[in-house]
């Protein structure tokens, strides 16, 4: 599995938020260049890089520390948070971003993923579902609507022309390293029918990435592409290499 250390930019600032509460936050860096310098000393191989300002405004704002993070580490990011149009998905490729993570736009364009795939490829597009009491939550996690999330999953990836790459995010555990629910990971994988996708929220140890790799391999979970992880880093609790090494065994 791959591990996708996370750097949330807010204000300026590497950040990590509680349950995706913008009040909630911690800065734990000023610079997101030097949080994404460590990650990738420690060797890390991806990057996961979410513009809080612009989830929150509806269009990037954070797109040059995007340029700045790729053309000085060269490792592949995959950006999110405010890509709403066709224009802010281009700008965020043309500044480095080797995949676009789609979370709000779906429901306000549903038609634009689809754009984007045929535009930019099918292996570089993901849709974003991020869950809140089970049900998907939008606009930077400030809104919830009454849509389940195993379901948006289902239906984004049915079919031959269905999305094929997920990031999962269970806000109930974002930011409280209290580890995933099993039985919530298990199902948003089975969800997305032969599509892969990225699990997101609550790791805080080891011992909780070693749960995700037994699921993985004890339920034939294929489609578990890999796990984010980033207020554990920050707090060091274990090291990138640490983690790659227990996804990697």
């Amino acid at each position: 599995m791959n591990l996708y250390p996370a750097i949330d930019i807010l204000g300026g600032n590497a950040v990590r938020l509680v349950k995706g509460d913008f009040e909630a936050k911690k800065v734990y860096d000023q610079d997101p260049l030097s949080a994404a310098r460590a990650f990738a000393e420690q060797g890390a191989r991806y990057l996961h890089v979410v513009d809080l300002d612009g989830a929150k405004s509806g269009e990037p704002v954070n797109i040059e520390h995007l340029r700045t993070i790729v053309g000085e580490l060269g490792l592949p990011v995959q950006f999110g948070g405010g890509l709403r149009s066709d224009y802010a998905i281009q700008q965020a490729f043309e500044a480095g971003a080797a995949r676009v993570i789609l979370g709000t736009a779906i429901f306000t364009d549903p038609e634009l993923p689809w754009r984007a795939m045929e535009e930019h490829g099918q292996e570089n597009v993901l849709v974003s579902i991020d869950a809140r009491d089970g049900n998907v939550a939008t606009h930077g996690w400030l809104e919830r609507t009454q849509v389940p999330a195993q379901e948006a999953l289902a239906r984004w990836s049915e079919g031959q022309g269905g999305i094929k790459h997920f990031v999962y995010t269970n806000i109930d555990h974002d930011g409280m390293l209290d580890g995933i629910d099993p039985e919530d990971a298990a199902s948003a994988v089975r969800a997305v029918d032969d599509g892969k996708l990225i699990l997101s929220g609550g790791v805080g140890e080891l011992q909780h990435l070693r749960t995700i790799a037994a699921l993985r391999a004890e339920r034939q979970l294929d489609g578990l592409d890999g796990v984010i992880v980033g207020k554990a880093l920050y707090e060091r609790r274990f090291t990138v290499a640490e983690a790659l090494a227990v996804l990697d065994g």
